[in-house]
């Protein structure tokens, strides 16, 4: 099943697109955000795996994907792209959604609990808590602002492969597939990532500022069905993390993937076995 690419214009009349499957329109919607420097590809398995059951729409952010490109890198900041994703929702109808957040996604799952409670039924959070840890910070940075300019597909493959965290379910056609999901050709005939590399300028230096204090924004979500997915190996979100978020949302559902880094691709068995039927348990 093919998604359907849909475009429309932030506030700020900047084109951003998104991936859209069709479903019940009486469920209610997915809303599927990727990390910070992914794209709305990384859902086309979990919405192929939805069928119809519910209408499902992957989001690019600006600088990403299909998204057009800002002229000033700063359109960049995470509150832009916040208030990018509220502009989506009331542009696409989206209302009281299912949101699965990868990363920085998740984050901004968050915020809006926050900012718009009622704008959500349920969470899923792919590898991202209130606590981020600051190594596995900069290593996602370095990646967001690197272009390798990789002169094959199988380059872009073993350039990536060396540097990504361990995601032990991808065998070589799986780490070429990921990396087809990660990397375009140009029209210089070089593979570049599919997102605009001044995106890490944005999370560096005295104007990104101190990350605010998330953990009441998490706290605003324990009121949903919530879920994390958490790959033992994230240099993101570690153990201590994730059990003073069991604390804290005690009804909150974990799946662990022994191995695996940051950030699991969800395609993972025990996360489907575990995520399908809860996404098929709400309304």
């Amino acid at each position: 099943m093919t998604g359907r690419r849909i475009e429309f214009s932030a506030s700020d009349g900047l084109r951003l697109a998104a991936t859209e499957w069709p479903g019940a329109a009486d469920r209610a919607p997915l809303l599927c955000l990727p990390g910070i420097c992914r794209t709305a590809l990384d859902y086309h398995a979990l919405a192929v795996r939805q069928a119809g059951a519910r209408r499902v729409v992957a989001l690019d952010y600006a600088g990403h994907g299909e998204s057009a490109r800002a002229a000033d890198p700063r359109r960049y900041r995470p509150e832009p792209l916040i208030r990018d994703v509220l502009d989506a929702m009331a542009a696409l109808h989206l209302h009281r959604v299912v949101l699965v957040g990868t990363s920085f996604g998740g984050l901004t799952a968050m915020a809006i609990g926050t900012m718009r409670p009622t704008a959500l039924s349920a969470v899923v959070l792919n590898d991202i808590g209130p606590q981020i840890e600051t190594l596995g910070r900069e290593a996602v940075i370095n990646l967001i602002g690197t272009d390798p300019s990789c002169t094959s597909l199988d380059a872009a493959t073993a350039w990536l492969r060396q540097r990504h965290p361990p995601l032990p379910a991808l065998d070589d056609a799986g780490w070429r597939a990921f990396t087809a999901r990660t990397f375009a050709e140009g029209e210089d005939r070089l593979w570049h990532p599919r997102w605009d590399v001044r995106i890490g300028q944005q999370a560096v230096g005295e104007e990104a500022g101190a990350p605010p204090d998330l953990w009441p924004f998490f706290a605003g979500l324990a009121r949903l069905p919530l879920m994390l997915v958490w790959g033992q190996e994230s240099r993101l979100l570690n153990a201590d993390t994730v059990a003073a978020m069991r604390r804290t949302a005690p009804d909150m559902r974990v799946v662990s993937l022994p191995g695996t880094g940051h950030a699991p691709t969800l395609e993972e068995p025990a996360v489907v076995s575990a995520l399908d039927p809860f996404l098929a348990a709400l309304p």
